[in-house]
């Protein structure tokens, strides 16, 4: 069963002769539980694409379904709250609080929703990501591997329908790359998660259940 469908999307900007189609009529669906990348070079539209799949960007034309709900029709704070429910960011830049614990980092989400905290599941998460052992810490004071874990944690904690990460390992050396790649494979498959990925590196990319390739606007 399809968790995620965009449909015939569409994004232009400008018009007349500096009209740029950074997507030009792209279709996906996504499993429910499906690991998937998507690779392209730099320009080739996959933040763009990724952008309108988590709802931070509107589409031109076209329409995105997430867990049965066209997230193209949602407005102002009735989006906000589906993205916040809903998805899990992973950014290349971690975008953690630099003055707040590793713990308060990962609940964030729940604590801006006023939702209750599973400690059973939070526990869970932050054990199979090993990083028991830093939440006191402040994110400054970890190294880029263990932060990137901290934001697959924070990305986990709200139990998302599909999880977007946005190059992950962009920031990191080849071997935290595999490390940090296998972790967020391993808990998506243990929590059932269903995670998109975008990437311009082919090994990276291999790592996921099924590779989608997008070059100049078009799923290739």
């Amino acid at each position: 069963m399809s968790i995620l469908v965009a449909e015939h999307i569409k994004k232009y900007y400008g018009e007349g002769e500096t009209l740029v189609r950074a997507l030009d009529d792209v279709s996906l669906s996504v499993e429910r539980g499906e690991f998937v990348s998507i690779i392209g070079t730099s320009g080739s539209g996959k933040s763009t694409l990724l952008h309108m799949l988590g709802g931070l960007d509107n589409p031109t034309e076209g329409k995105i379904i997430i867990d049965d709900k066209d997230i193209s029709k949602l407005k102002g704070d009735e989006l906000c709250i589906f993205r916040r429910r809903k998805i899990g960011f992973i950014f290349q830049s971690f975008n953690l609080v630099p003055s707040i614990s590793v713990y308060d980092n990962v609940i964030l989400p729940l604590q801006l929703d006023g939702r209750k905290i599973d400690k059973e599941y939070i526990d869970n998460v932050i054990e199979n990501l090993g990083i028991s052992k830093k939440l006191n810490f402040l994110p400054p004071k970890l190294s880029g591997g263990q932060q990137q874990r901290v934001a697959i944690a924070r990305a986990l904690a709200s139990k998302p329908a599909i999880i977007l990460a946005d190059e992950p390992t962009g920031n990191l050396d080849t071997k935290t790359s595999q490390d940090v790649l296998g972790l967020l494979k391993t808990t998506g498959h243990k929590f059932n998660q269903t995670i998109v990925m975008i990437t311009h590196n082919d090994e990276i990319a291999q790592m996921a259940d099924r590779t989608v390739r997008i070059e100049d606007g078009h799923i290739v």
